[in-house]
């Protein structure tokens, strides 16, 4: 037991040395998982101390436990060092002064990639035939929700974390809810109150929910879409779909649908793309399944013809929603969602200026 313990003080010395050189959040992350994780150098000491006789397994235990107390407290050292070290990484970020005069020397810059992939989307949807709405980012509970088919006690509404502003005062909507919208899905409710069919509609914008990891952001941009006409059918739907992904990634693309529940369509999917990441081999980013979620589909249910006063016998039509964002993040090869909101000016700086 004392030679594999001396095993690792000396692996672990190296590997420290290794890492304190440039005591990055990860790099002191990875040193903490490859000793003291679950299955680490350490703890593989530990369930070695079943292999040692019983006599001799006191003072294995307390070699054992000096290198676990050496190597926890040079870790704990290590991360308050990487504290500093993402402090001096943001404050050597450079500056971009915006004070400064434009001349001929100074860089055009480039477009969001954000932007970029609006843009993208909007070109290929009007080659389809859509036409572009806007509309309220801040709306009614009605909107957003009810004449969604999502009623105040339907469960539904525990899928989507909302933000709530205070209510309504005066006018018809006195004391009604209002929120940051959820999704974009509100501007369905308005044009359909405004229009009267055949319809062929998206509607690009941001939308706000509780959630936040590397493939969600609390504030987030969204097209919905819909076609509303007489014979409509889900192969209308699927075509519209495999089309504008293609003609974004290539005809090589694999997409898939699955079956799957929105309250505002029946029957509902949801639409997957093969993982641009890892080329369908699997990765962290889209959890080793190979496929990355896009967004949700289906044929727009009867109860939102009934709120909007359509007639559904008929009429029938489609509506898919998904993130541009996440678009970008699939276009541009993106392992964190995040990094599209951090300001890097350099990591910004690599996009074109044009769409």
């Amino acid at each position: 037991m004392s030679e594999a313990a001396e095993a690792v003080r000396t692996q672990f010395a190296a590997d420290h040395a290794r890492v304190a050189a440039n005591p990055s959040p990860k790099a002191v992350e990875e040193l903490r998982l490859a000793f003291l994780g679950r299955k680490g150098r350490v703890q593989d000491l530990i369930e070695g101390l079943r292999n040692v006789a019983k006599e001799q397994r006191p003072e294995a235990g307390k070699i054992v436990n000096s290198v676990r107390q050496d190597v926890d407290g040079a870790v704990t050292a290590l991360q308050e060092r990487a504290k500093a070290w993402i402090l001096n990484e943001r404050l050597n970020i450079p500056q971009v002064d915006v004070s400064l005069p434009v001349d001929d020397s100074t860089p055009a810059g480039a477009l969001h990639p954000v932007s970029l992939m609006r843009r993208v989307l909007i070109r290929e949807f009007r080659r389809l035939g859509f036409t572009i709405y806007d509309g309220p980012e801040i709306d009614f509970d009605f909107y957003n929700f009810s004449a969604l088919n999502i009623p105040e006690s339907h469960p539904a509404r525990d899928m989507q974390d909302t933000f709530y502003v205070a209510p309504a005062t005066g006018g018809a909507f006195d004391g009604q809810k209002m929120l940051l919208r959820t999704q974009t899905s509100n501007i369905q409710i308005h044009a359909m109150l405004a229009e009267k069919p055949p319809l062929r509609v998206i509607a690009p914008g941001r939308v706000f929910r509780c959630d936040s990891d590397i493939t969600h952001t609390p504030m987030f941009h969204q097209i919905e879409g819909f076609v509303v006409d007489k014979g409509v059918t889900f192969a209308n739907l699927k075509a519209t779909i495999d089309t504008f992904l293609k003609a974004i990634y290539g005809r090589e693309l694999k997409t898939r649908f699955r079956p799957s529940f929105f309250p505002f369509v029946e029957p509902g999917a949801e639409f997957d793309v093969q993982c641009t990441i890892c080329s369908g081999a699997g990765c962290r980013v889209c959890k080793n399944t190979g496929w990355l979620e896009v967004g949700g589909c289906g044929m727009i249910h009867p109860k939102v013809f009934e709120a909007v006063g359509y007639d559904s016998e008929e009429y029938s039509g489609f509506a898919f929603g998904f993130g541009i964002d996440r678009m970008a993040m699939l276009k541009y090869a993106l392992p964190d969602l995040r990094q599209l909101f951090e300001g890097d000016h350099d990591f910004l700086g690599q996009f074109p200026v044009h769409a």
